[in-house]
């Protein structure tokens, strides 16, 4: 799977938190606490793709406690430094490995499988494998800021659209789960879930960014004309065209990028 930098994680995690749909992360936490064995009493949160434990933050300010928060990626320098973070603060387990390899993930005991910004890179036969799984332990699934293919820019150029839609094809592109579902992917693990008989809630969860998120802005813009700079039609000049522009009116102008949240509580 394709890792990401501290740098640019941190960079977005102000956003994320602002775009988090609340209720649903609230009900997650509510059906953890109803979820919890008297016997056995620990409260486990695997996280998939976990990165420095954007999660972990996230559902904390939101009441969050006594949790074992089982923290999953490949990426080591990423888990070590949410160690570096919050090991002296919370029950955590980190764990490197790679998602492919699903039959290995550490699921045992698992009340809710959480990621964030993770199914959107995924193939269909990586959730098929990971429901297959969570379904046979009536797992709880969280999945916050899947990207839902939509972006809108202040003020407009007129080769929006046609950068729009080249960074989509950009995304179905094989992440390292295999052919990425990218814009589909809320709707494929919706319908995924649901056939496997789970209640299933969705919430819009965009991006709403301005001039108070330049330096995030300015990654972006970078990272859309990196992605689709040699790919899916578009000049060289076009994106240089495209790439000016939205620089030049960062601090004035504002883009709303779509995500969806999703929580899938087994019935």
């Amino acid at each position: 799977m394709s890792s990401f930098s501290i740098a640019w994680l941190d960079l977005r995690e102000g956003a994320d938190f602002a775009a988090r749909d609340k209720t649903l992360a609230t009900q997650a936490l509510e059906w953890l606490g109803q979820a919890t064995d008297p016997v056995s009493p620990d409260r486990i949160i695997v996280d998939l793709g976990a990165g420095t434990g954007s999660s972990l933050r996230a559902l904390n300010k939101l009441g969050a406690s006594n949790i074992v928060w089982r923290l999953v990626d490949l990426d080591g320098k990423l888990l070590d430094e949410a160690l570096r973070r919050h090991g002296k603060q919370y029950l955590i387990e980190d764990y490197q490995a790679d998602l492919n390899i699903v039959g290995e993930l550490p699921l045992t005991g698992t009340h809710i499988v959480s990621a964030s910004a993770l199914f959107d890179l995924a193939s269909a036969a990586f959730i098929d494998a990971l429901i297959d799984r969570l379904d046979a332990r009536k797992t709880a699934v969280y999945a916050a800021l899947n990207y839902d293919g939509t972006t809108t820019w202040t003020p407009a150029h007129p080769l929006d659209e046609k950068v729009l839609a080249a960074f989509n094809q950009d995304q179905r592109r094989d992440k390292g789960f295999g052919p990425a579902l990218g814009p589909e992917c809320t709707g494929y693990l919706q319908k995924a879930l649901e056939n496997k008989g789970y209640n299933v809630s969705l919430k819009p969860s965009p991006w709403q960014l301005g001039a108070k998120d330049q330096p995030m802005l300015n990654e972006l813009i970078n990272g859309i004309t990196a992605a689709v700079n040699e790919h899916y039609g578009l000049t060289e000049s076009e994106l240089d065209d495209w790439k000016k522009f939205r620089l030049t009116n960062i601090a004035e102008g504002n883009c709303t990028i779509g995500h969806w949240d999703l929580l899938a509580l087994p019935r």
